[in-house]
């Protein structure tokens, strides 16, 4: 065999810059991997493009929960470092408040933000999301059956297999107990609701039609003018704040508080479901946790708006908020009773939805009357006078 030969010496040269250009390329690449590692967040949003979601409010602009919804996209901007924008658009700018979910389903509409009872007219069951009975529970009791007791993947299955929407849902800002109504004088027995000119939505439209009234159904921005114009005698919307925003106080002065026609019900985000799942992964998490995190921020901002209106709505303004008769709040119970039998008679789904609202309270509200102290006496004990 013959011996190989000696590598030349250009060889040897040639083979050491090899050498030395790939450690170099590994240097560099190397040091781009760690300023990648250690600044993804800017790398990730210089590379994107922002997005912006047009949607539309079910409530007019000047209303509290116009202003909840904004709260909630400055979240979402804040939140994605500005990249996914919000653009908001009152009621009506684009599609009547009750034709919301149509047109987000359409793409008409990115997104929008409402009430599951505004959707009662597609299938009576969506009215069991928020404005249903309460079986004992409270709004917030009522989201936590949402979120861990079923109640999503049932509204899922309404929305998207039932009545084949294209939209996604996400619950939040739990209300505080909506009063009876306004009316021109104080009711003190169910008999007094008896042929009265009444508006309300959804599930409640039937329960005060079997209390007697005469129901309309109509969005807020609608109420006043139809009492100005006589064709209502009273209504009821929703919080102290919303109903001076609307201007019941220009149009009735007694205002019956606390009732079971709508004590646990919550707000609700619509985002068009092919243009959610085509966000990115992250973008889809900050609609969904901003919308958790706008709950929080709603339920404080309540406490200071509601107490402070209610404050100078008795003081300036001459309203008179009364507690409604526990004789009336037996006969909404009553009421109740049958349409949960004739509904769920009908509509199976209804049906299912109801169990598993009972299932629910029947486990947490003892669990939560048991636990949680009353504070009647700590109040009366600090800022009721001594006999």
């Amino acid at each position: 065999m013959k011996k190989s030969a000696k590598p030349s010496a250009e060889g040897t040269r040639r083979k050491a810059s090899r050498r030395d250009f790939i450690k170099k390329a590994v240097v560099a690449a190397g040091s781009a991997a760690a300023a990648a590692v250690g600044s993804p967040g800017v790398r990730r949003a210089s590379a994107q493009t922002p997005v912006t979601l047009k949607m539309q409010s079910t409530w007019p602009s000047k209303e509290i929960f116009h202003e909840i919804f904004e709260d909630w996209a400055k979240k979402v901007h804040d939140m994605s470092g500005g990249r996914l924008k919000i653009d908001i658009l009152p009621a009506g700018a684009v599609v009547p408040a009750f034709e919301l979910i149509e047109a987000v389903s359409r793409g008409t509409l990115d997104g929008g933000h409402g009430v599951p009872a505004y959707w009662f007219g597609r299938d009576r069951a969506a009215s069991l999301f928020g404005t249903g009975p309460s079986f004992g529970l409270d709004a917030e009791g009522m989201l936590g059956w949402i979120h861990y007791g079923g109640g999503q993947e049932l509204y899922n299955e309404l929305l998207q297999k039932i009545l084949k929407f294209n939209v996604v849902s996400f619950f939040h800002g739990p209300m505080p107990t909506q009063p009876l109504g306004w009316f021109p004088k104080e009711i003190k027995a169910p008999e007094d609701l008896r042929d009265l000119r009444f508006r309300t939505v959804g599930l409640s439209a039937t329960l005060f039609g079997e209390m007697g009234a005469a129901v309309k159904i109509l969005p807020g921005g609608e109420i006043i003018p139809a009492m100005e114009r006589g064709v209502l005698d009273a209504a009821e919307f929703n919080n102290t704040t919303s109903d001076k925003l609307l201007g019941f106080p220009d149009v009735r002065k007694i205002c019956m508080v606390q009732s079971y026609h709508q004590p646990c019900e919550y707000l609700e985000l619509l985002v068009n479901k092919t243009k959610y799942e085509a966000l990115p992964k992250d973008l889809q998490a900050i609609i969904k946790y901003a919308a958790m995190a706008e709950s929080a921020d709603m339920t404080w901002k309540f406490y200071d708006r509601n107490s402070a209106d209610m404050v100078e709505l008795e003081e300036k303004r001459g309203v008179q908020f009364i507690v409604t008769p526990k004789a009336v709040l037996e006969a909404q119970l009553k009421a109740w009773d049958k349409i949960i039998a004739a509904e769920s008679a009908n509509n199976p789904f209804f049906a299912k939805v109801i169990q598993s609202q009972r299932d629910w309270a029947a486990r947490t509200v003892p669990w939560r009357q048991k636990i949680m102290v009353e504070n009647d006496t700590a109040f009366a004990h600090y800022f009721q006078k001594k006999g």
